[in-house]
């Protein structure tokens, strides 16, 4: 066991949009935030951060699976399996494990992206040992009922239909995806493509299982009302005793550089278009991490970015703009979404989003708006540390992300470090033309070129 007493700087740092530099604030009121480690002999890593602030606990497990390993033919099993996992195992049967987690006021989620699959639970400190119970169960005992899979995989081939076939983003996104990526594993989508979902064979599944939810393939972290020697003990009794088995097989597949623009177009129904930029950016613990959203946020975040004064304000040619990255373990995408106004012609948009691009690439960002920027990251992140759910979430990312939890301590700094020589360097850098696919929606009656204006 290791325990790091690590000091998170300016936790709670009032952070004030005005000429005092974020550094300075990075400093001030610093608090002490210790967390606890062990590995456990199956090899799951176990993290512990005391907050006696309140009765109430947050335990995330965080598995090293996700829809980058699979493979055509099994794609979409990392979600089935995040579904599967709620539908009963061997002592809490089909929906025995959400009525003991209500009636001890515990509640449960999880989500699924293309590289990890995370459990959720938020619970009274009074339900430990209930908790631990469950998810020693679910790991080790899971259910295959074949009346359970057959009823989940409809579930699952439904939640397609419903948010990529019939959802226009959706849909834009994967196709978006899917051509921005022609040797990686991103180019599948999480859900699945849908043959695949009405394939998957018991094979398919027991093997996927196996390998995703080995003990020493995940990382659990607990954030609140509890001390690292009981959360340790009940790991020594409830999950040590699980069997490692052969993690996941190394993603190889290195993503050929993009040599030229690509473009998609998708004609579908709807009222209005719908464009998305896409630009290979790299994976999540790249030193470029904290420049890269500097500029994200100068570009898009909020009413006076640059994006949105000039799509939204000055041009009036789009309802709003927007970006979206996720972490990664390999290179990903940074995705700039406009959506246009009625007759307005995508294309427009486009111009004016790379426009903005350039003026970036040719001409440093003001101090005003690189202290902004720093400001409105810095704020989402104590906002994110303020609560055992967020730190919990938080201090897993930065583990499994980043390699090293104790990463999360240097943000403030690493945030405060960002010039505006870095802002500009990673625009010219990454936001070229040879590095982007354009995806634009149109509506099914439109001609190609887009509603005229």
């Amino acid at each position: 066991m290791n325990k790091a007493g690590v000091a998170l700087r300016g936790l709670l740092v009032a952070v004030v949009f005005a000429s005092a530099t974020i550094g300075a604030h990075a400093q001030s009121e610093a608090q002490q935030f210790p967390v606890a480690t062990k590995t456990l002999k199956n090899g799951m890593k176990v993290l512990v951060q005391t907050d006696h602030s309140i009765p109430n606990v947050a335990l995330y497990i965080f598995y090293k699976i996700g829809s980058r390993n699979e493979r055509p033919g099994t794609t979409g099993l990392s979600h089935f399996f995040e579904h599967m996992m709620f539908n009963g195992a061997k002592k809490y049967g089909p929906g025995a494990l959400d009525k003991a987690m209500e009636a001890n006021g515990a509640a449960n989620n999880a989500y699924t992206t293309q590289n990890v699959t995370v459990y959720q639970d938020w619970f009274p400190r009074s339900a430990l040992n209930l908790i631990f119970d469950i998810e020693a169960d679910r790991i080790q005992n899971l259910s295959f009922d074949p009346k359970k899979i057959a009823s989940e995989r409809e579930v699952v081939a439904s939640e397609r239909r419903t948010s990529v076939d019939a959802n226009n983003e959706g849909i834009l996104d994967e196709q978006l995806w899917a051509t921005a990526y022609i040797a990686h594993p991103y180019q599948w989508p999480v859900v699945g493509w849908m043959s695949d979902i009405e394939h998957w064979t018991m094979d398919d599944l027991k093997h996927h299982f196996e390998m995703g939810y080995a003990p020493n393939n995940a990382t659990m972290v607990v954030v609140g009302d509890v001390t690292p020697e009981e959360i340790f003990q009940l790991c020594e009794k409830y999950i040590e005793p699980i069997p490692q088995h052969s993690a996941p097989p190394t993603v190889t597949t290195v993503e050929p550089e993009q040599l030229g623009e690509r473009r998609l177009v998708v004609h579908k129904q709807a009222e209005l278009p719908l464009l998305m930029i896409g630009y290979h950016v790299p994976k999540t613990n790249n030193p470029d991490f904290y420049a890269l959203n500097i500029l994200r946020t100068v570009l898009v975040q909020g009413e006076s970015s640059r994006m949105y004064q000039r799509l939204v304000d000055k041009d009036q040619i789009a309802l709003e703009v927007s970006t979206t990255q996720q972490s990664g373990f390999d290179p990903l995408l940074t995705i700039i979404i406009a959506q246009p106004k009625q007759g307005v012609d995508p294309q427009k948009c486009e111009a004016a989003i790379f426009d903005e691009l350039e003026k970036i690439k040719k001409a440093p960002i003001t101090d005003q708006e690189l202290e902004k920027a720093k400001n409105i990251r810095l704020v989402e992140f104590y906002q994110q540390m303020r609560t055992i759910n967020g730190r919990a979430n938080t201090i897993g990312t930065y583990e499994v992300f980043f390699g090293d939890y104790s990463k999360v301590f240097d943000a403030a700094k690493n945030y405060a470090a960002v010039t505006q020589e870095d802002v500009q360097r990673v625009a010219q850098k990454y936001f070229g033309a040879n590095n982007r696919t354009v995806a634009t929606l149109l509506p099914e009656n439109e001609h190609e070129g887009g509603a005229k204006q």
